[in-house]
């Protein structure tokens, strides 16, 4: 099992470490890529993977635990943010929005199968949906609505939302053009926090840890609540399980770089949680399997 997770979690930290000593190396400005990343190559990712996504009845009961396990960390931040003096747009999206995407999808297949992709996808997209939604939402100053109208990543998933729910077909040229364009958006995510952990302090590891352990107590109350109220097959259920416990997403970074939503304490978080998947993978992993 450890092996396993090494397998998964190495080529991310690979990147990352590029990223590092690129920083260190040549200190270079990402602020114009970042952007870039943001504005094309995020939104090909979601058009990509919304557009082919298969939609019926039967996910209503798993898409209704993907919901459970976003936005409830998010109102659980708000008294818990009050009660430790914390700022709620900086802390609740990394608890709310996790690794569903380059570190779940691969995860959920390698454990349970080929059978496991479709809701893994699913689950990856209702994140990335919230993300672009709610999450820019909590970020941005002024008008929400107005804010989420300027974002290519929110306009992609309407777009591509609008095409499958319409079974409008896309030209497939396109669509390679457009999952081309989007696998270059995880790596210079990684790249991109790599570089921001140059300037990691030790103020910044115990951010790191205080959020890996708020993040696995939020994830935790939402596990909770969807066992108890939901009911899954036994598959969707173990996913639910890695789903509510993942670490933050590295596009919480990239979110909090856009809007100078202190995007060093947001790094952090992101790279000292997905560190510790090392030790905690393993755990979580065995409770879910320990369920079918």
């Amino acid at each position: 099992m450890l092996y396993q997770v090494v397998d998964i979690l190495f080529p991310i930290f690979a990147i990352v470490l590029v990223g590092f000593i690129l920083g260190r190396w040549l200190k270079p400005d990402l602020a114009v890529t970042n952007r870039i990343n943001m504005d094309v190559f995020c939104p090909a990712l979601v058009f990509s993977s919304l557009v082919a996504m298969p939609l019926n009845t039967n996910q209503l009961p798993l898409l209704s635990a993907a919901l459970v396990a976003v936005l409830l960390p998010g109102l659980l931040m708000i008294p818990l943010s009050k009660l430790f003096g914390l700022s709620f747009r900086t802390w609740a999206p990394p608890n709310m929005f996790r690794n569903s995407g380059n570190l779940a999808i691969p995860l959920f297949t390698y454990t349970f199968g080929e059978s496991a992709l479709a809701p893994a996808i699913l689950l990856f997209v209702v994140s990335t949906v919230l993300h672009a939604s709610v999450g820019l939402a909590i970020l941005s100053r002024g008008n929400p609505i107005k804010q989420l109208l300027k974002m290519p990543v929110f306009l992609a998933s309407v777009l591509a939302m609008t095409l499958n729910l319409a079974h409008i077909s896309v030209w497939q040229p396109l669509m390679d053009a457009t999952s081309l364009l989007g696998q270059a958006a995880v790596p210079i995510m990684l790249i991109a926090l790599g570089r921001q952990m140059c300037n990691i302090q030790i103020k910044g590891i115990k951010v790191g840890l205080y959020g890996t352990l708020l993040s696995i107590f939020t994830g935790s109350v939402a596990l909770f609540i969807i066992y108890w109220l939901i009911p899954l097959p036994t598959l969707q259920l173990q996913m639910i399980v890695l789903f509510t416990l993942l670490p933050p997403a590295v596009m919480n970074y990239m979110f909090a770089e856009r809007f100078n939503i202190e995007p060093d304490k947001v790094a952090s978080m992101v790279l000292i949680s997905n560190l510790f998947t090392v030790l905690t993978l393993p755990l979580i992993l065995t409770v879910a399997l320990h369920l079918g």
